[in-house]
């Protein structure tokens, strides 16, 4: 079993601690919230309740569209823009989507290749975007889900102090929604660009993310030479 799961155990990794944390969070965020509710004179809440509720939601989906919306824009900055130095980067000179025959596509593809990548037309124009995509569809959702139980949470908030209700439009561009938007992105957007940064001078031995430790700093894109 183990010698099975040895190749996947970066993924397995991360997917553990992701729901380890998520259950960390629901039960911290569950005790936070009752505490609130008891300090009003309102009633418990139970486990379930709170996890399918909109304070929860909104709380998860405003730190999933930041992490997306990240990589989102590091994978499609990457295809266009260098950093001399960094492993993160493609060498100078080297910007852009590359040819058919680097990216192993149409007639240059192995007899190992996906499928789509042997194919013509959209199929093939599909593929090649496939991974921008997803990142941002995901992005998108996610945003568009701390949207919705955003403007929930808010106008239970609006009624609790007599106040009226907003719809979803006046929400989306209010500070709440632009507050809990941009105090996330900023924090993703520095942490790329510190990996990228400190990627050029540092090093870790061992890790794929980084050049070996010999490597000249001015070195870049370093991996399989």
């Amino acid at each position: 079993m183990l010698r099975r799961l040895r190749p996947h155990a970066l993924s397995l990794f991360f997917a553990s601690i992701f729901m380890l944390s998520l259950v960390g969070q629901s039960v911290a965020g569950l005790a936070a919230f009752n505490e609130e509710q008891l300090s009003h004179g309102l009633p418990a809440t139970s486990y379930g309740s709170f996890i399918t509720s909109s304070d929860f939601v909104v709380d998860v989906a405003e730190n999933w569209q930041s992490e997306f919306l990240q990589f989102f824009l590091f994978i499609l900055a990457t295809v266009w823009l260098v950093q001399t130095g960094s492993p993160e980067s493609k060498k100078p000179g080297d910007e852009g989507a590359d040819s058919d025959e680097k990216q192993l596509v149409g007639p240059y593809a192995k007899p190992n290749s996906p499928r789509w990548a042997k194919a013509t037309g959209w199929r093939r124009s599909l593929y090649s975007n496939s991974l921008l995509i997803v990142m941002g569809a995901i992005f998108a959702l996610s945003w568009w889900i701390q949207s919705v139980a955003g403007v929930t949470v808010y106008n239970k908030e609006q009624s609790e102090h007599g106040q009226p209700a907003i719809s979803w439009f006046a929400y989306c561009a209010s500070p709440d929604f632009w507050n809990r938007t941009l105090q996330n992105w900023q924090s993703e957007f520095l942490a790329v660009g510190s990996m990228v940064a400190f990627s050029i001078y540092l090093r870790q031995r061992g890790s794929s993310e980084s050049k070996p430790v010999g490597t000249p700093h001015n070195e870049t894109a370093t991996e399989g030479e």
